[in-house]
């Protein structure tokens, strides 16, 4: 425990040494915790390696009252469950196409004409993206590509591609909600 206070103190004063130590014990044992509570090992990658970017990133303002491995093991524990529950969000919503819910608003004209006008509206909003925040928001929700590929590919960090996807998805929030407000 004091041996981790005191990698702790180094790591908040910016050891790059005393974090990639913290990095090597923890990180694979974390990779299989992660994937023992999503069923994905590179989900649980990418919990992982958040994570970490997190911790190094937000290292001087760190609030940790116990151990760091506990520190850790709680984090990803958090970060694994919340990825479940978007997970079982998407399928619930895709059970619910599949199920033909979607097919019964083809029947009504007026919903045919509402989901007509709103891909347009996104079609329009998408458009209108830089050429990068477009590209990223394509390669994620188009090809099904996670953000560290998309990052490899473009040669950018995962932070820029969590950026722009939220950038992209904040935008056509707000143009979506605008067409709902004046229905």
């Amino acid at each position: 425990m004091l041996n981790e206070l005191f990698i702790l103190a180094k790591i908040r004063e910016g050891d790059i040494k005393a974090f990639e130590e913290i990095f090597r014990r923890y990180y694979s044992p974390l990779c299989w915790y992660a994937t023992g509570i999503t069923g994905e090992m590179e989900a649980a990658e990418e919990i992982v390696e958040e994570l970490f970017y997190v911790f190094w990133k937000d290292r001087e303002h760190l609030q940790i009252f116990q151990s760091v491995k506990s520190y850790l093991y709680k984090a990803v524990r958090n970060a694994a469950l919340q990825f479940c529950e978007h997970k079982e969000v998407k399928e619930r919503h895709r059970e619910y196409v599949l199920a033909g819910n979607a097919t019964e608003q083809d029947s009504d004209p007026h919903r045919q004409l509402e989901y007509e006008e709103l891909q347009g509206l996104i079609r329009h909003t998408l458009d209108k993206l830089p050429v990068r925040r477009l590209r990223i928001f394509e390669m994620h929700r188009m090809e099904g590509k996670k953000y560290a590929e998309i990052a490899s590919s473009l040669s950018l960090s995962v932070k820029t591609v969590e950026a722009e996807m939220t950038k992209a998805l904040r935008t056509l929030r707000n143009e979506i909600d605008n067409y709902i407000l004046t229905k």
